[in-house]
């Protein structure tokens, strides 16, 4: 299965207790479809003593079997919690966008988006060399005209 199809078969399953398993995920969300993988990422941290982040990922056999159960679990209780079921969004790199350590001018997203084409750079050129091609100014000798009332005689 490619990684576009991966992706639309994986929802992501948030709000979740922590006694929440793969277990109970598994058993939640298996009247919906054939489960290839659960996944609940476990702590940054290696001192906590939380068993996952309280969010998960569910990822189905068929597309079709994962935007069901989304359609049906979204907003439904599990341990007493409401959990947020959507469609999962593929892993940003760590290099990044924002909070990344590297510049955001240096990354290579950034700067294909926001480059200058060879049209804006010819234009700055000609302004810089005083070659402009603007319309007459259509205010141009209206300056004796900013005093409101009756000319003095």
């Amino acid at each position: 299965m490619t990684d576009a199809a991966r992706l639309k078969a994986t929802l992501y399953v948030g709000g979740l207790d922590n006694a929440v398993t793969a277990a109970v995920l598994h058993a939640a969300f298996i009247p919906f479809g054939e489960i290839v993988d659960i996944n609940l990422p476990k702590p940054d941290l290696p001192s906590s003593t939380d068993p996952h982040r309280g969010f998960g990922y569910v990822e189905f056999e068929q597309p079709e079997d994962a935007h069901e159960a989304m359609d049906n679990m979204d907003q439904s209780e599990l341990f007493g919690r409401v959990i947020k079921v959507a469609a999962a969004k593929p892993q940003r790199e760590a290099n990044e966008g924002l909070g990344s350590k590297t510049a955001i001018w240096e990354q290579e997203g950034w700067l294909a988006k926001n480059s200058v084409s060879e049209e804006d750079k010819l234009a700055t050129q000609q302004r810089q060399n005083g070659i402009e091609e603007r319309p007459e100014d259509p205010m141009q000798g209206l300056e004796g005209l900013d005093v409101a009332g009756p000319k003095p005689a």
